[in-house]
Order: C-alpha cells, then sequence, then structure tokens
C-alpha cells in the first residue's frame, strides 16, 4: 500500500492574494497603524512614525535573514537585552606547547645575550696562567 508524503511543508499557504495569512496581517496592521498616526499627529508629526512603522511591517512580512522569518530574529534580540547574563572566566591550567616553546626559546635568547656580555677579553698573561692549569689538571689524572 503507497501512501502519499505531504511535501513542502514548510511554505505557508497563499490566502490573500499574492499574500499569506501571516503576511498580509503584517501589512494589514503596519498600514492601521500608520494610518492611526496620520489621524492623530498629522502629515508633519506623524511622518518619521510612520515610515518607522511601515518599515518594520515591510521587514516582518518580507525579509528573511539566513531564511527564517524576521520576527525570530527580534525575539531572539528582545531575549537577549531582557535577559541576565552569566560570564564565566576560567583559568588556564596548563601551558600549551606552543606557549612552553616561546618560552623556552626567549630564554634561550636572554641567556645568550647574558653570556655575550660576560664574555672577557683574555690577555696574554691570563692565557698563559689558563693554559698551565689546564695542563697541571690534566697531568694529574695521569
Amino acid at each position: 500500500m503507497q501512501f502519499k508524503v505531504p511535501q513542502f511543508l514548510d511554505i505557508e499557504d497563499k490566502i490573500f492574494g499574492p499574500f499569506t495569512f501571516r503576511q498580509f496581517v503584517y501589512l494589514a496592521g503596519g498600514a492601521g497603524l500608520c494610518y492611526l498616526l496620520y489621524k492623530v499627529l498629522g502629515l508633519l508629526l506623524g511622518v518619521i512614525p510612520m515610515i518607522i512603522i511601515a518599515g518594520l511591517s515591510l521587514a516582518l512580512a518580507f525579509y528573511k535573514p539566513n531564511g527564517k522569518p524576521f520576527i525570530n530574529m527580534l525575539e531572539a534580540g528582545f531575549k537577549y537585552i531582557t535577559r541576565s547574563k552569566l560570564y564565566i572566566w576560567q583559568e588556564r591550567r596548563g601551558e600549551t606547547a606552543k606557549e612552553k616553546a616561546m618560552q623556552q626559546a626567549a630564554s634561550q635568547a636572554q641567556a645568550a645575550a647574558a653570556a655575550g656580555r660576560n664574555i672577557q677579553k683574555l690577555s696574554g698573561s691570563k692565557l698563559k696562567d689558563l693554559a698551565w692549569s689546564l695542563d697541571v689538571l690534566d697531568n694529574k689524572k695521569q
């Protein structure tokens, strides 16, 4: 027995001409609010709020960021603003291999710089004394 599996479940039906029910409600609500502002405030005072409301109603009806309705983005933004936030700081317990290698390279560079500063030039007499002490120590071993 074969059953027909419904396709395209995420597509809403067009009820009011080219608009879905949800789009129609957003557009009709925006138009109603714009008309109400026009009657209450007049054209000069009401033009800026009417533009804002018209833009919001058009965005709610037609704008879909990342394929999701704009109302979802507004809801997420509202929840982010109103809910309390918990910030957790975690101290690093162990160092990474990269950090250890960088510290070793830095310590080697410092040691090389310190060794370069501590090298003293040997004069002729000091050099003879050093050679004699090495010869004497070498003879004692035999």
